[in-house]
């Protein structure tokens, strides 16, 4: 009997001690915080991963899903981790937010794929591929006015938001068309914002008696023109102290006045287009000042800085901002600074704009549509994998085909792009009769390395019509001037400001 107890209380200890074991066994590997470290990585062996994230838009809390995913797909060898929750199943919703007693508001991206590699010193690069989260969120902006003021910029007055749009929008959800004009160039308005359907910034070059037209011309278009003018346009006025106009009317004025919808429109009134003040002075136009002020201006974070007659592919807005949300391509992420750029056409006087790359391709192949330029500077609006990009097909949404620099055979490549204000700003010394007005630009974002990302089935058309080469004399002396300039003065100043970089030429 007494044998046998022993052996009841050995068996009994024995179990003690194994259970003992087990605890510490357990402690040791999930300890008092739970699967999540500080840090927010799980401690799964040696497969170290960001917790995936999930904005909760009523606390403003980063709250980290949980580990239980419905379909979570570790790969030990390559250290890589897929997340996929289909979006309309809330059995799935329920399972990744299980666990967490606060609130999401938004549960609308539900796959979210994160890609970690191993690197040299057993750290982890980030994320190749985010998850797509709000809008707001992505571009995270502050939001501006669109008060109205005047201020003085160098030798020219500037009336800011002289004639605001009536829509308000929030910094983040549009992009911005910024431009420039005289008062003859206004006939591209209404064609650009059909296909542009966001707001416009323009600058509008009113030196003398030039005001007057022009307020004529926007009084017209607001009154008389598609309703999109006064709902999306901001106009803004610019003029030199030597050339101030006799009187300016009020703000109020403009828009409280009626206007003869009967009555040709300005620019096409011989009264004013002959006898232009701009003209008969013999004034050069300040092609970057108008770019700048129209820039600067816009209550968007993102801008399409662009000249009035090159007309976007339709829808362009709203495809660009859904790839920003979705954040679901790696070129996005990178963290060089970057632009995105949009390749340019010309179509025949006869043709219309096509709508999209279908069309576009179409006209190429039959030759009612030309790269930008091609008869005029060709290597100034060459685009990197131009020929390739000519020969892809339309696919659906909008992505980064092509990664480009400022170097190499496009040294002397002027872009035009969607960008932030952050961007460098345009040269204000140089006009548009000199030429080479964004070379300086161009420069200074090749030595601070952007990346240009030259967008797939987007594209900017010039107004009808194939431009050829003509010489003009007047055109040509000022452009030797301006080299000179460039050369002599800029340049210099851009090397202090911004540095060199190998291949990065003006």
């Amino acid at each position: 009997m007494m044998m046998m107890m022993m052996k009841r209380n050995y068996a009994v200890r024995l179990s003690i001690g194994l259970n003992i074991c087990v605890l510490l066994y357990v402690c040791a590997h999930f300890g008092s915080s739970g699967p999540w470290s500080e840090d927010g990585a799980t401690n799964w062996d040696n497969n170290v991963v960001q917790a995936p994230l999930v904005q909760d838009n009523q606390n403003n809390n980063i709250i980290p899903f949980s580990s239980n995913a419905s379909e979570r797909i570790v790969d030990v060898q390559t250290n890589k981790e897929t997340i996929i929750i289909e979006k309309d199943d809330k059995e799935k919703i329920d399972v990744i937010t299980s666990g967490f007693d606060g609130v999401i508001k938004d549960v609308e991206s539900t796959k979210i794929n994160l890609q970690t590699e191993s690197v040299p010193g057993g750290q982890e690069s980030p994320p190749l591929v985010e998850s797509s989260i709000s809008l707001q969120d992505a571009i995270g902006c502050k939001d501006k006015n669109l008060d109205s003021r005047v201020s003085q910029r160098g030798d020219y007055w500037v009336l800011y938001n002289y004639v605001p749009m009536t829509v308000s929008v929030k910094c983040w959800e549009t992009i911005t068309y910024t431009t420039h004009a005289d008062f003859t160039f206004l006939d591209n308005l209404e064609p650009l914002l059909e296909r542009w359907r966001a707001p416009v910034s323009i600058a509008m070059y009113t030196p003398g008696t030039d005001i007057q037209p022009t307020i004529e011309a926007i009084k017209y278009l607001r009154n008389c023109a598609s309703p999109l003018v006064a709902q999306l346009v901001t106009f803004h006025l610019f003029f030199s102290s030597k050339h101030v106009p006799k009187s300016i009317p009020s703000r109020e004025k403009i828009l409280s006045d009626s206007y003869n919808c009967s009555a040709v429109a300005p620019w096409l009134n011989s009264l004013y287009t002959t006898k232009m003040y701009k003209n008969e002075k013999k004034l050069l136009y300040p092609v970057n000042v108008g770019r700048n002020i129209a820039r600067e201006t816009a209550v968007t974070h993102y801008v399409l800085a662009s000249d009035i007659e090159l007309y976007p592919s339709p829808d362009l807005p709203s495809r660009f901002l859904e790839m920003i949300r979705q954040r679901d391509q790696p070129e996005l992420l990178k963290p060089n600074p970057k632009v995105f750029v949009l390749p340019i056409f010309e179509v025949d006087e006869k043709s219309k704009p096509p709508k999209n790359k279908t069309l576009l391709l179409k006209m190429l192949k039959n030759g009612t549509a030309i790269p930008f330029h091609k008869k005029v500077c060709s290597g100034c609006h060459s685009v990197p994998k131009s020929k390739e990009w000519m020969e892809e097909k339309e696919v659906a949404g909008l992505h980064v085909y092509h990664v480009g620099k400022r170097t190499g055979v496009f040294i002397h490549w002027e872009p035009i792009f969607i960008g932030t204000n952050l961007d460098p700003m345009y040269d204000e010394r140089l006009s548009w009769e000199g030429k080479s007005d964004k070379m300086t630009q161009g420069y200074a974002l090749c030595v601070l390395d952007y990346d240009f990302l030259i967008l797939d089935n987007a594209f900017l058309v010039h107004r009808p019509g194939i431009k050829i080469y003509k010489k003009d004399s007047r055109r040509d002396a000022l452009a030797a001037k301006t080299n000179v300039l460039i050369k002599k003065i800029i340049v210099p100043e851009l090397r202090v400001i911004y540095g060199t970089r190998k291949g990065c030429v003006v």
